[in-house]
């Protein structure tokens, strides 16, 4: 139980020092969360469905997931669900390496460096 914790922790530790270094981060944080906001929305409207529902089809579309309990029955929903899907899909592939990519690099610094002699050589350079 405490390992989960400490994962937890690291995994909104990369996200946090991904929003406050990385400009590419921010965007695709940014774009998940309009993808997100702008298929709920769309959904809830066009398909009928609740917004929870509609978040929920719109989660499980970006992660793959797909149960099937909803289906968009409308074909303006079904050509949106084509679109989205190829959109979600890579920008969720491109967050999660992303995450992964600055977690590995947090352990790799204080690994080899150490905390201390990290933060002597960053200020070194300036």
């Amino acid at each position: 139980m405490l390992s989960f914790a400490f994962n937890i922790f690291r995994f909104a530790k990369a996200i946090l020092k991904g929003i406050r270094n990385d400009d590419e981060f921010k965007f695709l944080c940014f774009f998940l969360m309009f993808l997100l906001i702008g298929s709920t929305l769309f959904y809830s409207q066009t398909e009928h469905w609740s917004v929870i529902d509609s978040l929920y089809f719109s989660v499980m579309t970006m992660a793959t997931v797909g149960y099937g309990d909803f289906v968009p029955t409308t074909d303006l929903g079904k050509v949106f669900t084509i679109i989205y899907a190829f959109l979600s899909i890579g920008t969720f592939v491109a967050f999660t390496a992303k995450i992964v990519r600055l977690i590995l690099e947090d352990g790799k610094h204080k690994r080899f460096f150490g905390k201390d002699r990290h933060n002597d050589q960053r200020q070194e350079i300036k």
